[in-house]
Formats: structure tokens, C-alpha cells, sequence
């Protein structure tokens, strides 16, 4: 195992995060296993920690418990305020911490409360990386700015948002952000069209037969979890991705991953494997055994992807009213069963359609009644 990951401590001011996720996104309980999966592309999580008055949480605590989290309890104290008392624990630990274990590299604070934006500073003045991890809608302005990076929880892959909350999506455009949208169930780069749980359990709900030769104990699906890791890796990455760095990330990710139980006998036949079926590339790396990890580069299929898109958002718009983002690649995919965005290196469709976007093929305007971007050929 190399020694060159970020060593990552995380602190969740649990209250501000599951409140925030279930007033601003419908989610309730708080789904930890974007988090986790955000994290493990970017290093190794060696503390995981959440304070809350657990009482309250009572369906979160088993979750949060399952996922190896450390539940520090802050009871309600008569004539106290529970809030501060969480808030003081969890900055007073993140301190002891940054000074008594030297090799955390990274703290993973999240909260959307400018309260802790000392703490940012401080941890910042010790020579520690800080990502943020709040809710939008639940966030104040003052705490992005003082991270090295903050990632809104609502725009990790695998949150599902409510209807209403996607339709307030659309005042983020007042506040310079982009809305995201939701997109829909996911198909494999292999062909099977799923819904995967991103909380490391692995669940797949298929649509279609999917390979068995490539899909994991539980019916994981290992094409769509290498693309994946492989996409979150290159946006963070300084360098090209190899393959024992993308092995690594996967284990971050599910530590029961094994190739062995997919009928590999190694990694590399695996990635082989996978390169076959046009869902990685391979091309030779600085060690011997230790290939960089791409996504294939195909401009004609490339171009053939995008020339669907547009031929699709066409024939919709003619027949009525222009097409909206969800539910848009369901509708590529009866033309082409087996299309995936992730087959030409954009890790959500949202992405693809940006690129289509951003090459004058279609053009997207957000709409707050429908909460959704709406689609249509120039011209």
C-alpha cells in the first residue's frame, strides 16, 4: 500500500447536516454513503466521527453505525444549549487531533455553520488540507470561501433529491451557483440499466440482464464502479491514473472488493477485461504491471453519442414541448440500449449534456416550474 494517500480525519456536525438534508432536500435519514464514496476518491478516511444529541436520530445512529462511524453522543443539558455544546466538542477534538496525529494530511469537516469557519482557519494555519461538506440551501456564504474545497452535498453522485427540492434548485442561479439536476437511474457501461446504492452496500436494481461474468457478489456491477472511481479520480488527480492508485480508490470505496469473487485472477485481467468491452483504455505506465487507466478515446463514437442527443431532443421537441433533463437519457436509451455518458469519460449525463451544450449542439435553459433544465436544438 502506497504512502502517498491524503490521510483524512472527518468530523460531522450531524444536526446541521441531517436537518439540512431533510428540509432542503427531502432526504431523511441522512444518507452517509455519498460522503463516504466522495471521501475514499480522494484519500483515506482514518477517523470518522459524528456528534449529535443521538436521541434524536435514533434511524441515522444504526446507519451511521453500520458505515464505522464514531458516534459521539451530546445529551441535552438543562438550561444549556445543545447546539454550542456539540460545536465546541467537535472543534476542541479536530484540534487535539491536528496536534497529537501528525500524519492527517486532510480534515473533512461537515456542517454548513460559519461557526466553524475559526476552526477552518486554524486547521488551515497547522498546514491541513479542509474540505467542507454542507447542504446548500443550509450553508452560509462565509464557509466555501475559507475551505480548500467544499463539496455541497446536494451535487454528490448517488443523492437523490425530492421534487420540490429540485424546483428550488433553481434560485442557486441568484447566488452565481448552477442548479444541478437529477438524473436518472444510471446504465452500466456494459448494458444493464441501474439504480446503485452509493451507500457501499453495492445493491443494484436491474432493468436488463447484466453480464454475470462481471458482476459482483450482490449484484454489483463492477463496470459501472470502475468508471466511476476512474471519473472521480481524474477531476482530482495532479497526475495520470494508474492502476494500482484506481485499486486502491475501490477498496476506499467497498473494502470487501475483490476480483477474485468476479472470476479474475488479478486486477490487471480485470482492467483487460473491461478494456475489451470499451469501458476503459489501458496504455503503458511508469512501473512495469502498473498501467495508466483511461477512458477510451473514440471521437467518432464520441460524435455519434452527441449526434443522438441532439436527434432525440429534435424529435421530442416536435412533437411537443421541449424535452427536460430527467428522464431524457431513457429516451436515448431506446434507441440505444446500451448507451452510457460514462463510455466517453463524463461522469453524470448532466455532463454529457453540458458538453453538447458547450459544443453549440443543444441548448439548456433552467426552468423553476418544471425544476428541471428544458432542451432544445438551436436554430
Amino acid at each position: 500500500m502506497a504512502n502517498d494517500d491524503e490521510r483524512i480525519a472527518l468530523f460531522l456536525d450531524y444536526e446541521n447536516l441531517a436537518i439540512g438534508a431533510r428540509d432542503g432536500l427531502g432526504v431523511s435519514p441522512f444518507d452517509f454513503g455519498p460522503v463516504a464514496d466522495a471521501l475514499a476518491e480522494r484519500g483515506r478516511v482514518v477517523v470518522r466521527r459524528a456528534y449529535a444529541d443521538w436521541s434524536y436520530f435514533d434511524a441515522d445512529r444504526r446507519l451511521l453505525a453500520r458505515a464505522q462511524v464514531e458516534l459521539i453522543e451530546i445529551p441535552q443539558r438543562i438550561g444549556g444549549s445543545r447546539k454550542n455544546a456539540a460545536d465546541i466538542k467537535m472543534a476542541v477534538d479536530a484540534i487535539e487531533l491536528a496536534y497529537e496525529r501528525g500524519f492527517i494530511t486532510t480534515f473533512a469537516i461537515g456542517t454548513g455553520d460559519s461557526d466553524f469557519t475559526p476552526l477552518v482557519h486554524k486547521l488551515r494555519e497547522l498546514d491541513k488540507r479542509v474540505i467542507g461538506i454542507g447542504v446548500q440551501s443550509s450553508t452560509s456564504a462565509l464557509l466555501p470561501p475559507a475551505c480548500d474545497e467544499f463539496l455541497f452535498y446536494d451535487r454528490l453522485p448517488g443523492v437523490e433529491l425530492s421534487q420540490e427540492s429540485r424546483r428550488g434548485r433553481g434560485r442557486g442561479r441568484q447566488l452565481g451557483v448552477v442548479p444541478p439536476a437529477v438524473s436518472p437511474s444510471i446504465p452500466t457501461p456494459l448494458g444493464a440499466a441501474a439504480s446503485v446504492d452509493e451507500g457501499g452496500a453495492g445493491h443494484v436494481v436491474a432493468d436488463v440482464p447484466v453480464d454475470e461474468a462481471v458482476t459482483a457478489a450482490g449484484d454489483r456491477d463492477v463496470g459501472l464502479l470502475v468508471a466511476r472511481t476512474l471519473s472521480g479520480l481524474q477531476r482530482h488527480a495532479s497526475g495520470p491514473v494508474l492502476a494500482s492508485m484506481l485499486k486502491r480508490a475501490i477498496l476506499r470505496k467497498d473494502p470487501t472488493f475483490d476480483e477474485a469473487e468476479l472470476g479474475f485472477r488479478g486486477f490487471g485481467e480485470l482492467l483487460r477485461h473491461l478494456e475489451s468491452q470499451r469501458v476503459v483504455e489501458l496504455r503503458r505506465g511508469s512501473a512495469e504491471g502498473d498501467p495508466e487507466v483511461t477512458f477510451p478515446e473514440d471521437d467518432s463514437a464520441e460524435d455519434d453519442a452527441f449526434r443522438l442527443l441532439v436527434d432525440v431532443v429534435r424529435e421530442l421537441s416536435a412533437s411537443g414541448a421541449p424535452p427536460q433533463l430527467s428522464g431524457l437519457k431513457n429516451q436515448l436509451r431506446k434507441r440505444l440500449p446500451d448507451f452510457s455518458e460514462k463510455r466517453y469519460g463524463f461522469n453524470s449525463f448532466l455532463s454529457f449534456a453540458k458538453a453538447a451544450r458547450a459544443r453549440n449542439l443543444i441548448a439548456m435553459e433552467w426552468d423553476d416550474d418544471a425544476g428541471d433544465y428544458l432542451l432544445r436544438v438551436p436554430g
